[in-house]
């Protein structure tokens, strides 16, 4: 028997001590995901949502997002509390500053106007009772596809308006989402590589497309602490061991099996569409920093090995080995993808239920605001309708916790000879 698979045979479970619990958010957080029509589009939403429930190995984080189309900070500013009382979140994140920037050059008017509404936002949710804000920045514009002003002009625009949101979440002692470099610093690299017709946000170059929704996602998820150490698998002499989250059934002559509740993140298949999140992955840091499932094999006996993980096969050197390889980065395929993508659909319905809840129900209830305050039954009727949406929305996010459950998976090391 080879030495490899000798002490690969003799593999135990431990479990490491001491494991993050994942990001900043406070127990039984409850986020609620906040902006214009860009996050109305629910996706990067829904990769946050999908994110935070199966990647982070916590149980008590809920979601709920309150995008609005054409939204501006002030719109949101004005149905804050009356919006936000069907979830009663304790965190948030806002994207706002796409239309705030009213697609013209930057003047001191549409800044200040952006300043002042952000502050009564960021003061709104505090008043709420929320504690951890990341507030995010508007994203860019894609100067190739966007119209209504030169896509450069208007990027500066944006910037200036990043900066104003930066200095509020510096001042307000939150995290700031730097949506606008993210998307920015990977867009010139993807068109470099894909060419001009490359769209990664969207056939109007504002409203992104998948490709620039997960970078989005990225910045959020940044800001929201999140440390991507979705696991390590350590093979060495001594045994195999898998973190918190991952638990080695058995393993014999190479071969792993492993179970795992913490799953990393799954892209779509096209390389080079930008409807695919996999698209933008080559420029960008998201699996390196939020997405980092390791494999390490130590006492290797050959300069190289064969890892498979699922249906595919990867050659990789000793020292690439024993330094850790990303399995959730070099894999295209992966045995997650499938229970991922249905938890994604499931996600994705219950997003579309939000937004209806809020912009056809909700929000109409402040067209009653004065009546409510001297009748009480009316007052009442109301505090029923959010009560059921709220059961309602419980009833869709223990749909979605039900698709997470431990996935069976095998990874085989081989030495190469």
């Amino acid at each position: 028997m080879k030495p490899l698979s000798l002490f690969l045979s003799l593999a135990l479970l431990v479990s490491l001590p001491g494991t993050s619990r994942a990001g900043d958010l406070p127990a039984n957080a409850r986020v609620a995901v906040i902006g214009d029509s860009i996050t109305e589009q629910k996706l990067y939403s829904k990769y946050i949502e999908c994110y935070l429930l199966a990647c982070t190995g916590r149980d008590d984080l809920i979601v709920f997002q309150f995008g609005w189309s054409g939204e501006r900070a002030d719109g949101f500013a004005n149905r804050l509390v009356n919006d936000l009382a069907v979830f009663h979140p304790t965190v948030a994140t806002t994207c706002y500053g796409m239309n705030d920037g009213s697609y013209q050059p930057y003047n001191d008017g549409i800044g200040g106007a952006y300043e002042k509404n952000m502050t009564r936002v960021l003061e709104g949710l505090k008043a709420a009772g929320i504690t951890t804000i990341a507030v995010g920045s508007p994203g860019g514009v894609d100067p190739d596809f966007f119209t209504r002003l030169d896509g450069k002009v208007y990027n500066e625009t944006l910037a200036r308006l990043r900066d104003i949101a930066k200095g509020l979440a510096e001042k307000n002692g939150q995290p700031f989402a730097n949506v606008h470099d993210t998307m920015m610093g990977a867009l010139p690299k993807s068109k470099e590589a894909n060419g001009k017709e490359y769209a990664p946000f969207g056939g109007d170059g504002f409203h992104p497309a998948p490709a620039g929704q997960l970078l989005m996602a990225q910045a959020f998820l940044k800001a929201l602490g999140m440390d991507g150490a979705i696991g390590t698998i350590t093979v060495d002499a001594k045994g195999a061991t898998a973190s918190e989250g991952h638990r080695v059934i058995s393993s014999t002559e190479g071969t792993i099996e492993l179970e795992s509740s913490r799953w990393p993140f799954c892209f779509d298949a096209d390389p080079k569409n930008p409807g695919s999140t996999r698209s933008i992955l080559p420029f960008t840091t998201f699996n390196e920093e939020l997405n980092r499932l390791t494999l390490v094999v130590k006492d290797l006996s050959k300069a190289k090995a064969k890892v498979t993980w699922g249906a595919q096969s990867k050659e990789f050197t000793k020292a690439q080995l024993e330094a850790g390889i990303n399995l959730a980065a070099e894999f295209s395929a992966t045995p997650f993808d499938e229970p991922f993508m249905k938890l994604m659909e499931v996600v994705a319905t219950k997003q579309q239920f939000e937004t209806a809840a809020i912009k056809n129900l909700v929000t109409n209830f402040r067209l009653f605001g004065e009546d409510t305050k001297s009748d009480a039954e009316l007052a009442a009727a109301f505090g029923t309708v959010r009560k059921k949406v709220g059961e309602k929305h419980a009833a869709f996010h223990a749909s979605a916790r039900t698709r997470i459950q431990p996935v069976k998976h095998t990874v085989k090391v081989e030495p190469v000879q």
